[in-house]
C-alpha cells in the first residue's frame, strides 16, 4: 500500500495512481516509534512501528534512510518539534522545519468546531460537472497537488451540507490553494459567494464562469480513475500476525469443451445446412427392382466379353476345318 502524511493525518492509498484512500489514521494518539528489524522479502526495505493509543500499525519504507526521514516526519507533526535524536542531513532538518512551522500555523488557524463534510442535503440542479469529487477541503487539496497535470480547479461538497465548493490550485513560489463556497438560490439555479457575487443557471455555469473569469487559468479537474488489473486481498500471516496484501492467481481455469448442439437427424429446415441433412439425402433408399436401363446394363455382355467369344469362334471353326 502507499502512505501519504497530510497535517497529522495519514492516508492510505492501494497505489500512487488511487484518488480516493482507503483507510486514514490520525496521529492525535501516537504513543512512540519503534524500528522493526524483522526481515522482508525486499533486503534493502525497512520496517517501522508506528505505536499508538490504541494499538499498533507496521510501515515497510524503501530503505533505512528514508525509515530515518519518514521518522522525523512523524516525530515532527505530533511534537511540533524537530527531532534530535536521528542521523539526518542538513537539507532533510530544514525540510523538517519548514513541516513544523506549517504544521503549527495550519493548527492556528483550524476551527475547533470543524466539523467532518456531509453529504449533499438539497438536491443539485441540472448535470453534475465531470470535476465534482465528493471530497474534503483538505483531500482536495492533495488530489490537486499530486495530479497537477490533470487540472486545478474541482467542485466539492461544503461542509454544511447544504453548499457548495470550488478548490483551485496555482503554483506561485509553491502551492496556492483557493476555496470559493458555491450556494444555491430559491428561485433556482447557484451563486458564487464572492465580492461581487456571480450568479449562475447551472452548476456547469459555475464550471464555464470561473474558466472565463480568469482567461483560461483555471482548468477543471478531470483524472480518469485506474481500474484494479489484479485481484487483491489481505490476510494474516500466520507466523508473525502482520497483514500482508496478496495477488489472486490471474490464469483461468481451464474450461470444458462446448459441445455441438443436439439436431434432429431427420430434420429438414431449408434454412439450415447440418450434416445430418446432406447424409439423410445422400442415403436416400434405392428401389428394391433395378429400372429398365440398369436392367440393359446388366443382362447385355460387355464389349471385350464379344470380341473374346468371337475370336474363339474362329479358332474352333479352323481346327475343324482342319481335321477334315
Amino acid at each position: 500500500m502507499w502512505t501519504c502524511l497530510c497535517g497529522n493525518s495519514l492516508f492510505f492509498f492501494n497505489n500512487a495512481k488511487d484518488t480516493h484512500y482507503v483507510e486514514k489514521l490520525d496521529l492525535g494518539g501516537f504513543v512512540s516509534l519503534k524500528d522493526d528489524c524483522s526481515r522482508d522479502r525486499n533486503l534493502e526495505a525497512a520496517r517501522l512501528i508506528l505505536r499508538m493509543k490504541d494499538g499498533e500499525t507496521k510501515l515497510t519504507a524503501p530503505n533505512l534512510e528514508s525509515r530515518e526521514l519518514w521518522k522525523g516526519f512523524l516525530y515532527s507533526v505530533t511534537d511540533l518539534n524537530v527531532p534530535s535524536c536521528l542521523t539526518l542531513l542538513p537539507g532533510q532538518l530544514q525540510m523538517l522545519k519548514e513541516v513544523v512551522d506549517k504544521e503549527r500555523c495550519r493548527r492556528r488557524t483550524r476551527t475547533p468546531t470543524r466539523a467532518p463534510p456531509s453529504p449533499l442535503s438539497v438536491p443539485l440542479v441540472g448535470e453534475i460537472p465531470p470535476c465534482f469529487r465528493p471530497v474534503s477541503r483538505t483531500e482536495a487539496e492533495v488530489l490537486l497537488e499530486r495530479h497537477p497535470d490533470c487540472g486545478n480547479m474541482l467542485l466539492r461538497p461544503g461542509r454544511d451540507g447544504c453548499s457548495l465548493a470550488v478548490t483551485t490550485r496555482q503554483d506561485l513560489n509553491g502551492s496556492v490553494f483557493r476555496h470559493y463556497r458555491v450556494t444555491q438560490r430559491d428561485q433556482g439555479g447557484y451563486v458564487i459567494d464572492v465580492e461581487n457575487p456571480i450568479p449562475c443557471a447551472t452548476l456547469h455555469e459555475v464550471i464555464d464562469a470561473l474558466v472565463e473569469k480568469t482567461a483560461g487559468t483555471l482548468q477543471p479537474f478531470l483524472l480518469e480513475e485506474p481500474y484494479e488489473e489484479n485481484i487483491t486481498y489481505v490476510s494474516a500471516n500466520d507466523e508473525n500476525g502482520e497483514r500482508i496484501l496478496h495477488t489472486a492467481p490471474s490464469s483461468p481455469l481451464p474450461k470444458a469443451p462446448a459441445l455441438p448442439p443436439k439436431q434432429d437427424r431427420w430434420s429438414s429446415s431449408p434454412l439450415s445446412r447440418s450434416p445430418a441433412a446432406d447424409r439423410r439425402i445422400l442415403t436416400s433408399p434405392v428401389p428394391a427392382s433395378p429400372t429398365n436401363h440398369m436392367r440393359r446394363l446388366i443382362l447385355s455382355p460387355s464389349p471385350l466379353t464379344q470380341t473374346l467369344n468371337e475370336e474363339l469362334k474362329m479358332k474352333l471353326e479352323k481346327r475343324r476345318a482342319s481335321q477334315e
